[in-house]
């Protein structure tokens, strides 16, 4: 049976340098677009990002809303992008307040980003909003990356009687993505600030990777273990969880993908 995949991603090649998640959701889309299932893609539209060479362009009936976060109006921009080699199409989120500047998650010296939490929430609202915008009703929708750790809350909670969400399976793929020290610590005030009130909220009280983890494995229908880095505490309690879960796996192996595609069957 084909599915109607979102895949909500922190990064994808060949927009970004090559890392273990960029190479995996590029190839991801491709190899379940080939086998039938029909699907959106979403990243954000990182400052560092040539929208020249990538051809990226904007989807003007797409844009011009206007996100409230922590009390503050963002413009939301979407742009649109294809890999030609893979006739796979991506959605960007963009801003001028959160993805002008020439970087991804830290400055050039590695300094994390203090607005990286607000960040996340604004890719977040942007992507459902604009997926709301289309009228394409998902029936799984996949999140790749701590980036994308706020979509599952947001469809369980903000968009959970919405018509296009209200029966849509969540899977998280975890990596070995951990940042250093802590979000912005009114990250839980600011997710509230959206209307939810949720017992979980209690582990961004110190909201660290692995809270995050543990926050978003709440509201996911499935998890994927998607790199042999994930950090040890996580991955135990990943597997405590009781949530199905699709263990690492190399890439290279001849039933990589089809195990993928088995995965988002058998949580349906």
């Amino acid at each position: 049976m084909a599915n109607k995949i979102l895949y909500v991603c922190q990064e994808i090649s060949p927009y970004l340098p090559e890392t273990e998640s960029a190479r995996l959701c590029r190839a991801l889309t491709q190899a379940m677009q080939e086998r039938g299932n029909e699907i959106r893609t979403f990243m954000p539209r990182y400052g560092c990002i040539n929208e020249r060479r990538h051809q990226l362009h904007e989807v003007i009936r797409l844009s011009g809303m206007n996100l409230i976060i922590d009390d503050n109006d963002h413009q939301l921009i979407i742009k649109v992008a294809s890999i030609p080699a893979a006739r796979v199409q991506i959605y960007f989120i963009d801003n001028d307040d959160y993805f002008s500047r020439k970087a991804v998650l830290a400055d050039p010296d590695g300094n994390f980003f203090p607005d990286n939490d607000e960040r996340a929430i604004f890719f977040a609202r942007g992507v459902l909003e604009t997926v709301r915008k289309l009228r394409w009703t998902p029936s799984v929708v996949h999140c790749h990356g701590w980036f994308s750790a706020i979509v599952p809350v947001y469809l369980k909670h903000v968009f959970a009687d919405d018509p296009i969400f209200r029966d849509v399976k969540i899977v998280v793929s975890l990596y070995g993505d951990a940042f250093p020290g802590e979000l912005d610590p009114e990250f839980r005030a600011k997710i509230e600030g959206e209307g939810i009130k949720d017992k979980n909220l209690d582990l961004l009280n110190a909201p660290s990777y692995e809270n995050l983890c543990r926050f978003v494995m709440n509201y996911a229908d499935g998890m994927v273990a998607a790199s042999p880095d994930i950090d040890e505490r996580v991955l135990d309690e990943i597997r405590k969880c009781g949530k199905p879960l699709l263990e690492y796996q190399n890439p290279e192996a001849e039933d990589f993908f089809d195990n993928y595609n088995r995965f988002y069957e058998a949580i349906q």
